[in-house]
Order: C-alpha cells, then structure tokens, then sequence
C-alpha cells in the first residue's frame, strides 16, 4: 500500500523561524509540501495559527486576511484557526489542535506518515502516542529553535535550513550581480636621479 502522508504546519513557529532565519517567509506551499513527501501520497496539509483580533490588531487581521485567502487556494490544504481569547493561552490552545489531530487521524486511519513542522516539545509525548499506534513521525524543524526530546523521537528530519528553501519561495529573488570597483591605473613615473659628476670619485687636486 502505497504510503499517505499528512502534514501538520505550526504556522507561527513556521512564519517566525523564517523571517528570523532568512529575512522573509514568501513561502510557496505546494512546493513545501512536495519537497517533504517526495513522491509519496499527500492526505492533506493543515495549517494552524492564532486569528488576529481586529478590534486590537486591525492592520495585522487585514493583512493575515490576505494571506489566508491565498493559502486557501493551495490544492489540499486546510487552515485552521485558533482563538484569540485572553482566557486562553493562545499558543497552548494552538499546540492542544495540532496534538489533537495527530492522535484523531493516526487513530482514524487517515495517515501512515505524519510531518510536523514545529520545534515545539510539546509535541513529543504525542508524536511518541503516534508512533505507537504504528505510525511514522517525521519532523522539519528550523536549526534556531528546536527540542531536542521532539527531534528524538522523530522517525526521520528534515532540516529547513537555506538550501531547502532555496527553490520554494514564491518570490525567486535574482542573484545580485557583484559589483566591482573601477580599477584605477598606476601609473610608473620615471625616477630620474641627478646625474652623479663623480663617478670614480673626486678629481685629484691639480
């Protein structure tokens, strides 16, 4: 049976790491997702983040608002947003979904193969769960910020460093051509010294 594979996205951490890392986060998911299942059956891509309050954000909500509606419109992938409220830790509430669906589909069957992109560890006694009911566990993890119980535990790593994004950026920024400094002739003036009358020495006295 050929093998299915789920990914599971924590979009801060992914968004953060990025920019941190490389200066931008203009990351073209279709190709993210090929890359890691490199030929194998993609299930699904679930994307998680926390949904910007536009009556404290309203610049940010607009701008998240954006880029949701584009990632929409990536082929097999679902968004899923957690809330804002302030009687929930908004970063835990995220970690409690993403947990909560590794465990839901590897029990449901849904997936052989589950990629985590996160560096959290809180995430490793449920990719352990995971992994005992017959599932694998990869994990793609950015080298600044990643548990070392998570990476553990992890059936197999990809390493999201600048060469793996090299090719997956939806912008493909040029190489800026090297610019080089006029090269300044020199020129060799001639060195003329006084013409020496006393070649031999001085001139015997008369």
């Amino acid at each position: 049976m050929d093998d299915r594979v789920a990914i599971f996205i924590d979009g801060s951490n992914l968004y953060h790491s990025a920019k941190n890392s490389f200066g931008r986060h203009d990351i073209n998911f279709t190709e993210l997702a090929n890359k890691l299942t490199a030929g194998r059956n993609l299930f699904r891509i679930y994307y998680y983040n926390v949904q910007q309050d536009p009556s404290q954000y309203p610049e940010g909500h607009r701008e998240q608002q954006d880029f949701l509606d584009a990632l929409r419109k990536t082929p097999y992938l679902e968004v899923r947003l957690g809330s804002t409220k302030k009687s929930v830790g908004t970063e835990k509430g995220i970690d409690v979904m993403i947990a909560t669906d590794l465990l839901y589909f590897a029990w449901s069957g849904f997936y052989d193969t589950a990629i985590l992109i996160s560096g959290d560890a809180d995430f490793a006694y449920a990719a352990q769960a995971v992994k005992n009911m017959g599932k694998h566990v990869e994990v793609a993890y950015f080298e600044s910020g990643i548990s070392k119980d998570l990476l553990d535990i992890a059936d197999h790593r990809h390493l999201l460093d600048r060469n793996f994004f090299n090719d997956i950026w939806v912008i493909q920024r040029r190489p800026q051509p090297i610019r080089r400094q006029p090269v300044k002739k020199i020129i060799s003036k001639p060195i003329f010294k006084p013409a020496n009358q006393f070649k031999s020495g001085p001139p015997s006295p008369p």
